[in-house]
């Protein structure tokens, strides 16, 4: 954690960028898509010979906190070519313009499933409190979410799934495909769990939002990872 926390703020950075984020969760427990970072269109062919497409290319910007309405991401990228296309398409987005992209990130495409967001922040009067919604990117507008005070335990973990409205959803309802609750479990304990993200960043760490994370029958993948560092050094 030192390690990619240091060189942050080392850069005199108040966040993570997504690649080191993920590298940070992914160290607790967390599935992260396979990927590699892009300076140059150089790097491409390597990555790709890597990873497995389909491909998705986002660009990397400290500025950059909604990729997806900036023009900063691109899916179902198939080839190095169509990665290198894409890159040239982002760099002349006048949406991106405002915004310093210092890279790219490219990542294996996960596997479809429900979108959940998991997360956490260090509230100044109760401490670490760690959330589950349900809807991912549209958390806010379905506004199905559930918290609790840090560390929680399991059946902690388990009541929190238990008071979504949409448990059904996640539970097969109408023929879906049932989640493993399991690995949703295993996702809010490396976040609020007695050895979890937020207690062991304790004065570093004051935010953490892993949103979408996609949920299948087996799985939980955090496709999408924003972590946020205190203003003062611990």
């Amino acid at each position: 954690m030192r390690d990619l926390i240091g060189k942050a703020r080392a850069a005199g950075r108040r966040a993570l960028d997504e690649s080191q984020a993920k590298q940070l969760v992914a160290r607790f427990g967390v599935r992260v898509p396979r990927a590699a970072v892009l300076h140059q269109e150089a790097d491409v062919d390597a990555a790709a010979r890597d990873l497995r497409a389909p491909f998705v290319l986002k660009a990397m910007s400290p500025t950059l906190l909604h990729k997806s309405d900036a023009g900063g991401v691109r899916l179902g990228l198939d080839s190095a070519i169509a990665v290198r296309d894409a890159m040239r398409d982002m760099q002349s987005d006048p949406r991106l313009a405002p915004h310093s992209v210092e890279g790219f990130l490219l990542e294996e495409l996960a596997q479809a499933g429900h979108e959940l967001a998991i997360g956490g922040r260090w509230d100044a009067n109760f401490g670490p409190v760690v959330m589950l919604g349900l809807g991912g990117v549209f958390v806010e507008l379905l506004a199905d979410v559930s918290f609790r005070l840090c560390p929680i335990e399991r059946i902690d973990a388990l009541d929190m799934l238990g008071e979504l409205r949409g448990l059904g959803a996640l539970e097969g309802a109408r023929g879906g495909v049932a989640v493993s609750k399991d690995a949703i479990v295993d996702v809010l304990m490396a976040v609020g769990g007695a050895e979890g993200l937020l207690l062991r960043g304790k004065g570093q760490i004051v935010e953490l939002d892993l949103n979408p994370v996609i949920v299948g029958a087996t799985h939980a993948t955090a496709v999408d990872a924003r972590l946020l560092l205190s203003a003062d050094l611990a």
